[in-house]
């Protein structure tokens, strides 16, 4: 018997291993491998272009510690992962419980609330420069409308208006995705619950905040930890709104290590910034996981 038991964890392991084998490859080829050469580059003076690397050892992160730009754009990261979650989360919720409890009359709702999320950030972001115009923009038009004369509402070209312009769109476009977490964390309560509670002279309102949303607790974890990691490492719709302007008002650390290692040419300080970007989310994120620790048996 003991014998028997040795070759089916034998046969268990060396199936595991064949099923296991080409996605741990793909994670250490593009995940692994990439974080350590980011590192490795980052104690490096390279264009990223030539063949020749000088090293510098810790000179680099020396730049990067007191690199007022690189903590600047740290700080709008920082605004941006508190208005995200202050905004999307609460957003996301509140459109999962309208149509959780209109039912299936409410499906059409699903459809026009889910479409900004199934739009790339880069059109999102041509979209909105057009919306958000100075001149014959949405805005500019209905002020100009209300006040009777012309009038020009600049968004993207004044800080901070810029910055908190750039997280409604990002609210705009990613509060569905929580929107869908939230109704999945609906439906993975039990209904015997809202029926028990029923009979208990519990009214919706009651069920709602005193046992509905305390059970999604694990659920707005890890919605405000992919938002926070989310809004921490974001690029596309920035750069292709401001590029980080104006007078890098809206300078986030993604974009501005792109600008240093594909404009700038400056490989070596570009992947010192990538790197300490790495380093703060992870303590970020960890930190959060820490500090939000929320009841997930009841």
């Amino acid at each position: 018997m003991n014998s028997l038991q040795k070759a089916k964890a034998k046969s268990t392991a060396i199936a595991a291993t064949v099923f296991l084998a080409p996605a741990l490859i793909l994670i250490c080829v593009y995940m692994i491998y990439p974080v350590i050469d980011t590192f490795v580059t980052s104690v490096y003076k390279w264009n990223g272009i030539s063949s020749d690397k000088i090293f510098v050892g810790m000179s680099n992160w020396n730049t990067l510690i007191h690199d007022s730009k690189f903590w600047a754009s740290f700080m709008h990261n920082v605004v941006v992962m508190i208005f995200s979650i202050l905004l999307q989360i609460p957003l996301g919720l509140l459109l999962a419980t309208f149509l959780d409890a209109s039912g299936r009359k409410a499906n059409i709702f699903k459809i026009i609330w889910f479409f900004p999320y199934l739009m790339s950030s880069v059109a999102i972001a041509f979209l909105f420069n057009y919306i958000l115009a100075t001149n014959g923009g949405l805005f500019s038009a209905i002020a100009t409308l209300f006040s009777g004369h012309k009038v020009n509402v600049d968004l993207l070209g004044r800080n901070p208006q810029a910055l908190f312009a750039i997280i409604g769109v990002m609210a705009w476009q990613f509060t569905p995705f929580y929107m869908v977490y939230f109704i999945a964390g609906y439906g993975n309560i039990d209904t015997s619950l809202y029926e028990a509670a029923v009979i208990d002279g519990c009214t919706r309102k009651d069920y709602l905040f005193k046992i509905a949303i305390p059970l999604l607790g694990p659920i707005f974890k890890t919605a405000c930890t992919m938002s926070l990691i989310g809004s921490l490492k974001y690029f596309d719709m920035v750069f292709n709104m401001t590029q980080g302007g104006p007078a890098g008002g809206t300078e986030l650390m993604a974009t501005y290590m792109y600008k240093l290692s594909f404009s700038q040419f400056n490989m070596g300080y570009g992947s010192c910034v990538a790197a300490g970007m790495f380093i703060l989310i992870t303590l970020i994120a960890l930190l959060f996981q820490k500090v939000f620790v929320v009841k997930e048996d009841y």
